[in-house]
């Protein structure tokens, strides 16, 4: 089954438009699986997993060409596109909300868990388009590891450097993430 991912999303990447719903329909418990890792990382909102889900799918298909290189790098741009649907998801929400200004309160004593519950979106976008602007690799890193849920080895994989180098690339984004956001 893998190898067949992978020719399906090389022949998208090649802009084959007619594999785009077999590959959807192979990768879609993946998909599942990642977007609820999405919704876990943020916690109580009015959108569900299927639903980011579907939303991040209508994303990818307004895409002229997917990530074709293998299947870890195409699970990590779906992740980067989850987590802006949550993004604007969080956006309207908030606007439309009255208390929009008021802070969220949070029971969780992680505090890295709890930087991103105790910041507006806003900020925290801003504090990550800050991370990217002075280390790409580690704002990626993030992206991966919080939002998509995945292991230090497969952002590895993904990203073609060791282990190692993905835990000091965590532990700067966390430290530059902190000061911004503490």
């Amino acid at each position: 089954m893998v190898g067949e991912i992978t020719q399906l999303l090389q022949r998208a990447g090649d802009g084959d438009d007619s594999v785009r719903e077999p590959l959807y329909r192979l990768l879609y418990p993946e998909l599942m699986r990642l977007a609820r890792s999405h919704m876990r990382s943020v916690g109580t909102i009015s959108l569900d997993a299927p639903g980011l889900l579907h939303d991040a799918y209508l994303r990818l298909c307004e895409q002229n060409r997917l990530p074709d290189t293998n299947r870890r790098t195409f699970f990590a741009y779906a992740s980067k596109v989850m987590r802006s649907v949550i993004v604007d998801h969080l956006r309207v929400r908030g606007a439309a909300k009255r208390g929009a200004s008021i802070p969220n309160v949070t029971l969780d004593t992680d505090a890295a868990s709890s930087i991103f519950v105790e910041n507006s979106v806003a900020e925290i976008e801003n504090a990550l388009a800050a991370l990217e602007e002075i280390d790409a690799r580690a704002c990626r890193v993030v992206e991966m590891r919080y939002f998509g849920g995945m292991t230090e080895q497969d952002i590895a994989d993904v990203l073609e450097i060791s282990q190692t180098t993905v835990k000091r690339a965590w532990r700067r984004a966390r430290a530059f993430l902190f000061e911004q956001l503490g």
